[in-house]
C-alpha cells in the first residue's frame, strides 16, 4: 500500500523533477486575502502572484497546501463524519505556472503523473472541460486518447473558475475517477452525478481572461495554471478504498480514538470517531498556525470544531478529556511533513486539555438543562428559541450544539425566536454601555459590531496584513468613502493595529490600497471593547467600504511599546518582591518613549530600594527567558497565581502572560491583552528615572527601556564629564570634589554672615550714627536699630547679640532689602510676662504697611513693603513700650 505521506512526497518530487520549485505550505491564516477566514485552496498563497502584485524568484511551483473549510461560505463542518469525503482540514496538492506553460503542458503533466507514475488505469478516468473550451477538449483527445464519451463538456460554473467579480478567471478541466458500478451514481453532467461512484480527484484551472463586474473584458497577457488535487481523495484511490476515512492516516487516528475510549470504531460509533479524527487534524494545525479558541472570528470557528469533537467524545462515553491524548498520534502521522506540528505539540495538547476541561462542565450543564426543556417533546417538535438562547446566554451552550443534540432525537429549534432573543440582548447591551458613561457616539460602533462582528486582532503574530474595510466613520457618522485630505476612522474585519487599552497606547502606521491609496494612521482606539478603530488622514487616493487594504503598523514604535509594556510587568513583580504583597497596580501608561507605573505604597522609596528594584528587573532581562502566553478563564488565571491589572475589563477568557524565572514559578504572571516582547532580552535595558507621589498611598515610577534608557545614561555621563572638566578632576572623583566645595562654601557663608552682622550692628542707629546704645524706655532698657545688608534670616543672630548687650530690656532691628523691610523684636528672659515680643513686632509691622507678625513672647518677626519707614517702625516699638509703662 502507498502511504499518504508517500503520495504527497511523490507528487512534489514529480513536479520538482519537471522544473517546479517546491514551496512549503503557507499558514492556514491567509496573509493576502482578508475576505477568507482560512486558506481554503492551494492557490490562495499565490493569489498576488497571479494578479501581478507580487513577484517571486520562480515561474513554476508545486506545493501541498494545508486548507480548512469550516466557516463562512466554505463550511463543511456539519457534513464531516457522515460522508466519505467531507473534511474540515485537508491538503491540496497543486502545480502552478505564473505565465510560463499553459493548457497543453498542464494536461500532459497531469495525465503522465496519474497514469504513468501512479499507474491508475485509463479506463477508470473521465475528464471534463468547459463547454466552449474546444482547445482543452482537443488536447485531452490528443494527450490522453480518451474516447469522446469520457471527455464531457460542462456548461455550468462548475467548470469555470474566477478569483472574484474582478480579476483573473478561466475555464477548468476536472479529472474524475470511477470507483466502479457497485457504487451508486453517474458521470459528471448526468442526472445522477451527485452519487459517489465518480469522484473528482483533480481540477486544472486555465487562467486566461480578466473580468470586471463578472464580465470578461480582455485576455490575460500571461495565461497561467492553477491546479488542485485533494490528497485525501487521491490517497483513497491509490490505496484501493472508496472512503477517505479508510486511508492510512485516518485509520491510524480513528484506531487511537477507539483505543483511548475503549469503543468499537464501526457501527453506531463510526461517525463519532470520524468527527474526532477529522477535527483533531483541524484543531492541531490551527493551533500550530497561531489560532487559539475565542468567542469571535477564527478563534470561534476553532472552538466550534474542538467542541463538536469533544461532544462526540462524550457520546462515546469518554470519562476524561480525550482530545489532547490523541495529539501524539497526529504528530506521528503528519509531523514529518509538517514540523510545525512537532514544535507546537505542547501548546496543542495544553489548549485541547484546557478547552475540553471547560467544555465538559458546560456540556454537562447544558445537556441536563436541555433534557429538562425537551421532556415530553415528540419527534418533529420544535424547541422554543428563547429556551435555546437561555442555554447559550446563561449556560454557555452553543446554538449549533443544541441543534446537533436535538437533531439526534428528531427535534428542531425555533431559529427566529433565538435570533429575536439575541437582538433583545444586544439592545440591552447597547443601553448598558451608554449608561456606563461611554461616549454618546457609541451607537455607530454598536451598528458596526452587530453587522460585522468584532475586529479580529492579528498583531500578536504580525506587524502587517490585509483587511476588508467594513465601515468608515467621519464626524461621528458612517460614510461610504473618504478622499484625499479628509480625516477618517477606518474599521476593517481584521487588523495588526493594537487599539489603546490596558495602559498601552494604540498603534500608528499606514493603510494602503489600490490606485495610490495611502492613509497615515496616527492612533488606534478600541471602541466598545470589540472594534479596533484606525484614526487617520487620507494622504492620497480614495478609500471605500468593501475595499481590500494593506495595513502596516510602525514596527519600530510597536517594538518600543512591547518593551515598555513587558517592563511594567517585571517592574510590578519586582516591587511586590521588594516592598511586599500589598503593592498593586493603580494605573499605567505604556508609550513608545517611556513607561509610567502607579502602585499602592504608603511612603517614598529609598534610593537603595529603587536601586534594588531596578537591578531585579535588569537581571530578568539578562536572563532572556521566552515570554509565554496562555488563554484561560479569569477565575482559573487568578487561581493559578496571575495578577489582574487595575482598570482592565475581562471577558470570559483572558490572556495570561508569564515572564522570567522565579524560585517556584515564573517571575511575573499577569492577565494582559497587550503586546509584549518574545523574549525578555528584547527589552535590553531598564532604568528608573523618577519616583514620586500621585496621591495618598499611591506612588509613581517613571522609567525608560532599551535605546531610550541608553541615551538617558549617555546624557547623564556627558553631564558628569562636563562637571568633572569644570572641577578639574576625574569623573569618578566628582562626588568628593563637590562635597569639599560645598563645605568650603558653607564656611565662607558663615564668615560672611558674621561679617555682615558685625558691620550692620556697627552701622547707623535710629536717630544717630555708630553702634546702637541702650536707652531707658518705659522703664526698661531698649535698643532700636535700622540695618542695611542683613537678610531676614540673619536678624535672629543679630538680635541675640543686642539682647546680650542690653542685659535686661527690649531690642528691635529693622533690616531693609530692595525696598522691603523685615523687623525683629526680642525680649530678655527676665521681662517675658511683662513685655510681649509678638505685640511689639505687630506695632512695627503696621507702620511698615504689613499685616500680622508672629513668634514667641521672647522673639517675634514680621515685615512690610514700606522700607522707607524703617526708622518709624523702631519708633513705633518705642512708643508701644512707653504705652505699656503708662498703663502700668
Amino acid at each position: 500500500m502507498t502511504s499518504t505521506n508517500d503520495i504527497r512526497r511523490s507528487f512534489l518530487d514529480y513536479f520538482e523533477g519537471e522544473g517546479h520549485t517546491p514551496v512549503h505550505s503557507a499558514p492556514l491564516v491567509p496573509h493576502n486575502d482578508p475576505t477568507l477566514m482560512f486558506v481554503n485552496a492551494g492557490m490562495v498563497p499565490f493569489k498576488n502572484v497571479f494578479t501581478g502584485l507580487e513577484t517571486r524568484p520562480y515561474v513554476t511551483a508545486t506545493s501541498s497546501q494545508k486548507c480548512v473549510r469550516a466557516g463562512g461560505k466554505h463550511n463543511d463542518l456539519d457534513n464531516v463524519g457522515y460522508t466519505a469525503r467531507h473534511h474540515t482540514f485537508f491538503e491540496m496538492l497543486g502545480n502552478f505556472s505564473f505565465g510560463d506553460y499553459f493548457k497543453e503542458r498542464a494536461i500532459l503533466l497531469a495525465w503522465n503523473l496519474i497514469t504513468r507514475e501512479w499507474g491508475i488505469a485509463k479506463d477508470r478516468l473521465t475528464a471534463t472541460v468547459y463547454h466552449t473550451d474546444d482547445e482543452a477538449y482537443d488536447l485531452w483527445r490528443k494527450i490522453s486518447g480518451l474516447p469522446e464519451s469520457r471527455i464531457i463538456r460542462i456548461p455550468t460554473k462548475d467548470n469555470f473558475w474566477a478569483m472574484g467579480e474582478n480579476g483573473p478567471c478561466g475555464p477548468c478541466s476536472e479529472i474524475f475517477y470511477d470507483h466502479g458500478d457497485h457504487i451508486p451514481g453517474g458521470p459528471p453532467g448526468s442526472p445522477d452525478e451527485d452519487g459517489d461512484r465518480f469522484t473528482e480527484i483533480w481540477n486544472l484551472v486555465f487562467m486566461q481572461y480578466e473580468q470586471e463586474a463578472n464580465e470578461i473584458v480582455r485576455d490575460l497577457p500571461h495565461p497561467s495554471i492553477d491546479t488542485g488535487m485533494g490528497l485525501e481523495r487521491i490517497a483513497a484511490v491509490l490505496q484501493g478504498v472508496h472512503d477517505n476515512y479508510d486511508t492510512d492516516t485516518f485509520k491510524a487516528l480513528i484506531a487511537e480514538s477507539g483505543a483511548r475510549t475503549g469503543t468499537a470504531t464501526t457501527g453506531a460509533n463510526q461517525a463519532s470517531h470520524r468527527v474526532i479524527a477529522d477535527h483533531l487534524r483541524a484543531s492541531g494545525f490551527l493551533v500550530a498556525d497561531g489560532v487559539l479558541p475565542a468567542n469571535e472570528g477564527r478563534g470561534y470557528v476553532l472552538r466550534r470544531i474542538m467542541r463538536r469533537a469533544m461532544r462526540h467524545a462524550h457520546l462515546l462515553g469518554a470519562k476524561e478529556p480525550l482530545m489532547h491524548r490523541l495529539v501524539p498520534a497526529l504528530v506521528a502521522e503528519m509531523g514529518g511533513a509538517f514540523p510545525e506540528l512537532l514544535r507546537a505539540q505542547p501548546l496543542i495538547e495544553a489548549t485541547l486539555l484546557q478547552e475540553e476541561t471547560r467544555f465538559r462542565q458546560t456540556l454537562s450543564n447544558g445537556l441536563r438543562l436541555l433534557e429538562e426543556a425537551t421532556n415530553g417533546m415528540q419527534a418533529g417538535d420544535t424547541l422554543p428559541g428563547k429556551t435555546a438562547f437561555k442555554l447559550y446566554d446563561t449556560y454557555g451552550f452553543p446554538y449549533d450544539l443544541t441543534e446537533d443534540a436535538l437533531r439526534a432525537h428528531g427535534l428542531g429549534i425555533d431559529r427566529d425566536g433565538f435570533d429575536a432573543a439575541m437582538a433583545e440582548q444586544k439592545a440591552a447591551a447597547r443601553a448598558a454601555w451608554k449608561g456606563s458613561g461611554a461616549k454618546a457616539s457609541s451607537d455607530v460602533w454598536f451598528d458596526v459590531a452587530e453587522a460585522h462582528g468584532g475586529t479580529e486582532f492579528t498583531g500578536y503574530v504580525s506587524n502587517e496584513g490585509e483587511g476588508e474595510v467594513v465601515a468608515l466613520v467621519r464626524d461621528g457618522a458612517r460614510v461610504d468613502a473618504a478622499s484625499e485630505g479628509e480625516t477618517v476612522t477606518v474599521l476593517t474585519n481584521q487588523t495588526p493595529f493594537y487599539g489603546e487599552s490596558g495602559g498601552q497606547m494604540g498603534d500608528a502606521g499606514a493603510i494602503t490600497g489600490d490606485k495610490g491609496l495611502r492613509i497615515v494612521v496616527d492612533d488606534t482606539t478600541k471602541e466598545i471593547g470589540r472594534l479596533h478603530a484606525h484614526h487617520g488622514r487620507v494622504e492620497t487616493g480614495t478609500i471605500k467600504v468593501g475595499d481590500t487594504v494593506r495595513l502596516a503598523i510602525d514596527g519600530d514604535r510597536r517594538a518600543q511599546l512591547r518593551a515598555n509594556h513587558s517592563a511594567t510587568h517585571l517592574l510590578h513583580a519586582a516591587l511586590r518582591n521588594r516592598l511586599g504583597q500589598h503593592v498593586t497596580q493603580k494605573g499605567s501608561l505604556v508609550a513608545p518613549d517611556r513607561l509610567r507605573f502607579d502602585f499602592s505604597h504608603p511612603s517614598p522609596l529609598t534610593a537603595e530600594q529603587i536601586a534594588e528594584v531596578e537591578a531585579d528587573v535588569n537581571a530578568q532581562i539578562r536572563g532572556n527567558d521566552a515570554v509565554s502566553t496562555r488563554l484561560m478563564t479569569p477565575d482559573d488565571a487568578v487561581a493559578a497565581g496571575a495578577l489582574a491589572l487595575f482598570g482592565e475589563k475581562y471577558g470570559d477568557e483572558v490572556r495570561v502572560l508569564s515572564m522570567g524565572s522565579g524560585a517556584e514559578r515564573a517571575y511575573s504572571v499577569e492577565l494582559c491583552g497587550g503586546t509584549h516582547v518574545a523574549a525578555l532580552g528584547d527589552i535590553a535595558l531598564f532604568k528608573i528615572i523618577a519616583e514620586s507621589a500621585v496621591s495618598s498611598g499611591v506612588r509613581r515610577i517613571e522609567a525608560l527601556t532599551g535605546e531610550a534608557a541608553r541615551l538617558w545614561l549617555v546624557h547623564r555621563d556627558e553631564r558628569l564629564r562636563e562637571a568633572a572638566a569644570a572641577l578639574k578632576t576625574a569623573p569618578e572623583d566628582v562626588p568628593v570634589r563637590v562635597a569639599a566645595l560645598v563645605e568650603e562654601r558653607r564656611r565662607l557663608e558663615r564668615e560672611l554672615a558674621e561679617a555682615r552682622k558685625a558691620l550692620a550692628l556697627g552701622g547707623p542707629a535710629s536717630g544717630g550714627t555708630g553702634e546702637a546704645a541702650a536707652e531707658q524706655v518705659g522703664g526698661v532698657g531698649f535698643i532700636g536699630q535700622v540695618v542695611d545688608g542683613l537678610d531676614p534670616k540673619g536678624l535672629r543672630g543679630a538680635l541675640d547679640t543686642l539682647k546680650k548687650r542690653v542685659g535686661s530690656g527690649v531690642v528691635t532691628l529693622v533690616a531693609v532689602n530692595d525696598g522691603r523691610a523685615s523687623v525683629a523684636v526680642g525680649v530678655t528672659d527676665d521681662l517675658v510676662g511683662s513685655r510681649d515680643a509678638v505685640a511689639l513686632v505687630r506695632a512695627a509691622v503696621a507702620v511698615l504697611g504689613g499685616q500680622g507678625g508672629g513668634g514667641r513672647p521672647d522673639m517675634a518677626q514680621g515685615g512690610g513693603p514700606d522700607g522707607a519707614r524703617a526708622a518709624d517702625a523702631v519708633a513705633a516699638v518705642r512708643d508701644a513700650l512707653t504705652g505699656v509703662a503708662a498703663a502700668a
